[in-house]
């Protein structure tokens, strides 16, 4: 018997059977309803492709949790871990699926021995899961085009194939539920600020002003042609950043009325200012470490970061690197993998306080020390 089928035995009991399984239903009526992009490459060309602010928080996740340094216990996990597979970093790509799509496909490469050769990591829009008729997961299908490759869950030894990680998803059992679409609302108003902008620019940065027409001046009422000829004079010679501040000259009972944006006009600003913030909030990095104005949630950057790593990399590395050694078990029964706390420089202080603490504490022997260090364990 394989050491996963034992260990399913072990956990759920050989006489009990598994519970069935299955997809979230969506009604089409909401999707119908709801706000556009509803496809997962659309959010991604709007969130990663198109927002500074979303593709900054997912490389600062994505790049932190890639260089964490890692602790295994034994130099062939570690090498497998730290090896790039066709020009991507396993944990830094790992990181990014979880976060823009929620769910993370790894599948084991063997070599001729049988052993874990590589590890690469599949896109997660391009799998599907293929469950059995409980609604367990039985294989996983990987399609590029009208081309299409099913891999089985497990060999026939029982060692894995595919390594499934996903985020917690409330109404699914298959798919987890990645932090892009509860970022989507935030990313397309930022979006529509920063078109705002170029419009503006594009019209000498202000609705500068309008020309009045009096029709009890001298001058005559404008024919269509003399209309069509006006529009096409101002927009050649005095529309654009280009021919801001020209002066106008105008005839024929035309006067010019400046205008200027009302403080209703000017509230884009703050609404940017706070679409940029949820875009950070949906990420988990802290509006500071992206240059938001108008954060003071943190005292400093030194703080910022080191919540970052706390409340956010340390999380998701830790899901990354068990998901890793429990698949990897088959190989590896007692192989550990994890982030190394000690080595990371935004916990230096947190890990200095911890000494200072278990030094000063004279009803400790130095074993003891030791061991709540986690030095000679």
């Amino acid at each position: 018997m394989g050491y996963w089928k034992q260990l399913a035995l072990a956990l759920k009991g050989s006489g009990v059977a598994r519970p069935v399984l299955a997809r979230a239903f969506t009604s089409p009526w909401s999707l119908a309803l709801a706000d556009p992009p509803l496809s997962h490459a659309e959010q991604v060309r709007a969130a990663y492709c198109d927002n500074p602010i979303a593709q900054r928080a997912v490389r600062l996740v994505a790049e932190g949790v890639g260089g964490a340094p890692i602790a295994a216990s034994d130099p062939a996990i570690a090498a497998l871990v730290a090896a790039t597979s066709a020009g991507q970093g396993l944990l830094e790509t790992l990181a990014a699926h979880l976060l823009l799509h929620g769910n993370g496909y790894v599948q084991i490469l063997r070599d001729a021995d049988g052993r874990p050769a590589e590890l690469f990591a599949l896109r997660p829009d391009r799998v599907s899961i293929e469950p059995d008729e409980r609604g367990w997961p039985a294989a996983y299908v990987y399609r590029v085009g009208d081309t299409s490759t099913r891999l089985a869950a497990q060999e026939g030894d029982g060692a894995p194939v595919i390594v499934h990680i996903k985020a917690f998803h409330p109404s699914d059992d298959h798919y987890g539920l990645g932090c892009l679409g509860a970022a989507a609302r935030a990313v397309a108003v930022h979006n529509a600020a920063g078109r705002w902008n170029q419009a503006l620019l594009d019209n000498a940065a202000r609705p500068s002003g309008a020309l009045v027409y009096r029709p009890d001046e001298p001058g005559g009422v404008l024919t269509p042609e003399q209309f069509d000829r006006l529009k096409a004079e101002l927009e050649a010679s005095f529309a654009g950043h280009a021919n801001a501040g020209r002066p106008m000259l105008l005839e024929g009972g035309l006067s010019w009325q400046s205008m200027a944006l009302s403080p209703a006009d000017m509230d884009f600003v703050a609404l940017k200012a706070n679409a940029a913030r949820e875009i950070a909030l949906a990420f988990g990095v802290p509006p500071m470490l992206l240059g938001l104005p108008g954060d003071n949630t943190y005292a400093n950057y030194r703080e910022a970061n080191r919540a970052l790593w706390r409340l956010t990399l340390l999380p998701l590395a830790d899901k990354i690197t068990a998901a890793l050694a429990e698949a990897l078990a088959h190989w590896w029964p007692q192989g550990t993998l994890s982030v190394d706390q000690d080595r990371v420089p935004a916990l230096s202080e947190d890990r200095e306080r911890l000494w200072q603490q278990v030094g000063a504490a004279d009803f400790l022997s130095p074993q003891e020390k030791r061991a709540m260090l986690g030095i000679g364990t």
